[in-house]
């Protein structure tokens, strides 16, 4: 069974750009965690909200990964881009 994970947040204007080299340079780093599936980035630039779907083996990972990036600053750093903390949800797949 795996987790989809959603982080929504709104980037601060005019600070996009400057973010895609930082999502460069750590996406790897995600994918690479001991239970990440996958990641995706999605903008939708006319209200400036930025989007991270990702798929997990469980949550559980996915909290290890948060702990990991807020312990290392990386948390902090992508932070510096964003007008607020992120809103995370957690959803299982329903099988129907």
């Amino acid at each position: 069974m795996s987790v989809w994970v959603t982080l929504e947040m709104h980037v601060k204007e005019g600070a996009f750009d400057r973010l895609l080299p930082f999502l460069e340079d750590n996406l790897p780093n995600v994918r690479g965690f001991a239970g990440a599936r996958s990641v995706s980035v999605y903008f939708e630039a006319d209200s400036d909200r930025f989007l991270l779907m990702e798929e997990w083996h469980s949550r559980r990972h996915h909290e290890d990964y948060i702990a990991s990036i807020s312990q290392s600053g990386i948390m902090t750093a992508l932070m510096d881009f964003m007008r607020g903390p992120p809103k995370i949800q957690y959803y299982e797949k329903v099988s129907i």
